[in-house]
């Protein structure tokens, strides 16, 4: 064995480049640095850039340790690598390219960020056994990865028959946020391919799993009702991530469903792979708490994923054992965590030396060279050069992904985020089932039943959209047999089946995760959230990923649903904060994401019926706010009136009666003064409204419809037409409705006077105390009186 001048053995030569350099002989293979050199500016304990001192390291492992091993006899590529196994010694050449392409991808990460020309890097260096995974998929399983699946990624574009060099080219293209990576087009670093069956997931920790149980939720429930998805019917979810995600709250939810939905008899084919590095950036996974922490209704399986024979062997008995009972399974892989968390972290700040070569030593890409070794299908030397020469090409492959477009205006960052065809949304909006069909479904027509209460109108209209689209789910807590809290989808189950009416676990994010995937596959998931303060348990499902993977996948991949919400305030006889709250920001601030909430009957059929629309046309995520003290109303102004009832439109007059996402409705046609409301507060305002037309005061009320988008265009021509704007907003004054209305007022030149009202920002209390920091009608009638007189 050679000896470098820096007295390390270097095998046959690995060019570790500097990565200030990107070219130049290799660290190990250069004179020695002067020994008094003074340690530069943000560099390590050892005086030298952190990172390439653990690069170097890893890579110089490599070719010491491979360059030293004993060639074995030759062997035949198509007999078992090694006895015992099922890993044919082909198969382990073509996985050990795809952990090669993996490892060097993760050196090219570095290096582009040193030359400031890459902005991630996460590696997946230790976890390139994980290509065995993919190897006992087949590339239409769906596949939900973590960010350290680079190995897996490739070894599933070579599956697909694509060229090497295009799944290199994929991931650089996104260290490098071109404009021409594949999937996210810039916007973000991640693993996904519409034709790969990978869909993209992000960096938040462990929120995919609720979907991965969605998908293959989604497969057998498909398959039940005889509809097709995007996946083959007899495709396996598998769903990857890293020891530390197993505590979070989204991981044991994704757990806890797939057992629970296997307990109650239900097929759910999705297996989970806990990749195990026993670190979470600087925190350590206590030894054996993954198995301990695994759910006891998972199917376990565990292999040494630094052992690529083994990984592969359990790899293929846990997909076996998922594809062919339809059960869910937990596959534990033991792996090491190589070159830090991301190119930016100094583990020697928080493990010891011996920690990480003890690492270093179970390098799984060094593994497989053995096992190539051994069986006598390549030779030491071979292998080394062959990661020079593939060094070379992946760092070249860099420079040039370096040089492709970029995003550069928000038009183009923003483009995919919420695409809006209104002319499309209203053609299907308008669309319904046969007559006979709707004759059948219903007995009598709802448009023959006369005025119906608003929850009335949200009941017949699901029961419309699902006459007419099959692939329709409507699912919650209560929702099926008791027909919702408020009664609103009684007598859907008996309409139309379990198959597509059905209770769930009493779990937000279930729930949620469930529409995800549901609306991934292809159907159209309206899930109930019983209370609006509820959602918040589960609100990353919405922001992190509902709302970002149209976005993270150029629209390549899409989750249109329609999440109902029982919402606000002023229920009688039924308080608390948590079934009756009031806030709505957080739902407000989410890019893209579609916000009705309709007030009257009729509003919110068509409302109802154009979010459905929104979601299969555009693929829209909608939130479909319901106000409870509104469900069961019937009168306006006094009682016995009927003035809250309203007819339910007949099919043919659907698109005359539509109501495009972002469009106001007007009440009265003063000149005097225009109110400004929603939900609650449009029959408040209505009520002031009469009062005051009684004193000879011309107000009209703007019943705003949308929260978001907000209906701006009609906001300003009934501002401009009074002069004077009231906003009576039931939500908190600090983040309501009322403050994005005044700023829309504002940055479109209004000049007119602006007043507001709001409940205050309290919690709402229990009993008749909640009315004390809730808006009245008294408030939006002083308010207005004031907003007169000035």
């Amino acid at each position: 064995m050679r000896r470098t001048p820096r007295g390390r053995r270097s095998g046959s030569g690995v060019p570790a480049r500097d990565a200030r350099e990107g070219m130049g002989p290799p660290r190990w293979a250069r004179p020695a640095a002067p020994a008094a050199r003074p340690r530069p500016e943000g560099r390590g304990p050892l005086g030298l850039d952190c990172g390439l001192v653990v690069r170097d390291a890893v890579e110089t492992n490599f070719a010491e340790v491979v360059g030293s091993l004993a060639p074995g006899a030759p062997g035949d590529p198509d007999r078992p690598v090694r006895p015992g196994t099922t890993l044919t010694g082909a198969l382990c050449r073509e996985l050990f390219a795809a952990q090669l392409g993996s490892r060097l991808l993760d050196i090219a990460a570095r290096v582009l960020r040193e030359k400031g020309q890459g902005f991630y890097t996460i590696g997946s260096s230790g976890h390139e056994g994980n290509a065995a995974v993919a190897a006992a998929l087949r590339p239409t399983d769906p596949a939900l990865l973590h960010y350290r699946s680079g190995a897996f990624y490739l070894a599933r574009s070579a599956q697909a028959g694509r060229a090497p060099e295009e799944g290199l080219r994929d991931v650089l293209l996104g260290l490098c946020a071109s404009a021409e990576e594949p999937i996210a087009g810039g916007r973000h670093k991640v693993f996904g391919h519409p034709g790969l069956a990978v869909i993209p997931q992000t960096s938040t920790i462990a929120s995919h799993l609720p979907r991965a149980v969605g998908v293959a939720f989604a497969i057998e429930r498909a398959r039940a009702l005889g509809l097709s998805t995007r996946w083959p019917e007899d495709a396996i979810v598998v769903c990857s991530f890293g020891d530390a995600s197993v505590n979070h709250a989204s991981a044991l939810t994704g757990f806890n469903t797939a057992a629970y939905t296997r307990f109650r008899g239900l097929r759910l084919p999705v297996l989970f792979v806990c990749e195990d590095n026993g670190i979470g950036i600087s925190v350590k996974t206590p030894p054996g708490w993954v198995e301990q922490a695994r759910h006891r209704g998972l199917e376990y399986f565990a292999a040494d994923g630094c052992d690529l024979a083994e990984a592969y062997d359990a790899a293929c008995r846990a997909a076996e054992y998922v594809r062919s009972t339809r059960a869910p399974a937990f596959l534990h892989l033991r792996t090491v965590r190589l070159m830090g968390h991301a190119g930016s972290d100094v583990e020697i700040a928080y493990r010891t030396r011996k920690e990480i070569a003890a690492d270093l030593e179970r390098d799984p890409l060094v593994g497989t060279a053995r096992l190539l070794v051994a069986a006598g299908l390549a030779q030491p030397d071979e292998l080394v050069k062959r990661y020079e020469a593939e060094r070379e090409h992946v760092l070249a492959l860099a420079m040039e992904c370096a040089r492709r477009p970029r995003l550069t205006t928000a038009e183009e960052v923003m483009a995919p985020l919420a695409p809006r065809h209104p002319d499309r949304v209203a053609a299907v909006a308008a669309r319904s089932a046969p007559d006979d069909v709707r004759e059948r479904v219903f007995g009598t027509l709802p448009e023959r039943e006369g005025g119906l209460t608003l929850a009335q109108a949200v009941n017949r209209a699901l029961a419309d959209a699902m006459a007419h689209d099959p692939g329709i789910l409507v699912f919650g807590e209560d929702v099926a047999r008791k027909g919702g809290v408020y009664g609103v989808t009684r007598g859907l189950l008996r309409k139309f089946g379990a198959e597509r009416v059905f209770d769930t676990l009493l779990d937000e994010q279930a729930i949620l995760g469930l529409a995800l995937g549901a609306g991934v596959s292809g159907l159209l998931p309206v899930p109930e959230i019983q209370y609006l303060a509820y959602i918040h348990n589960a609100l990353d499902q919405i922001r992190g990923e509902a709302s970002t993977l149209g976005f993270f996948s150029t629209g390549a991949y899409r989750n249109p649903m329609v999440v109902r919400v029982a919402g606000y305030a002023y229920q009688k006889g039924f308080g608390g904060h948590f079934h009756n709250d009031n806030s709505v920001a957080a739902l407000r601030d989410i890019p893209g994401v579609v916000i009705a909430s309709p007030a009257r009957p009729d509003d919110a059929a068509a409302m109802l019926r154009t979010c459905l629309a929104a979601a299969r046309a555009d693929g829209s995520v909608c939130v479909f706010l319901e106000p409870i003290a509104l469900y069961h109303t019937r009168d306006l102004l006094e009682e016995g009136d009927g003035g809250w009832l309203a007819p339910y439109a007949p099919p043919e007059r659907w698109a005359e009666t539509h109501v495009p996402i972002g469009r106001a409705r007007t009440y009265g046609d003063g000149r005097d003064l225009t109110i400004v409301t929603f939900a609650n507060g449009v029959r408040m305002s209505l009520r002031v409204a009469a009062r005051l037309a009684a004193e000879g005061v011309g107000c009209r009320v703007l019943d705003l419809r949308w929260l978001s988008p907000l209906p701006v265009e009609d906001l300003l021509e009934s501002a401009e037409l009074t002069g004077r704007v009231l906003i009576a907003d039931e939500t908190r004054r600090t983040g309501g409705v009322s403050e994005g209305v005044i700023t829309a007022l504002i940055d479109n030149g209004f000049s007119g006077r602006i007043a507001r009202v709001a409940s205050c920002d309290s919690f709402v209390p229990l009993g008749d105390a909640a009315y004390a920091v809730l808006l009245s009608e008294d408030d939006i009638e002083q308010a207005a009186r004031r907003l007169l007189a000035g």
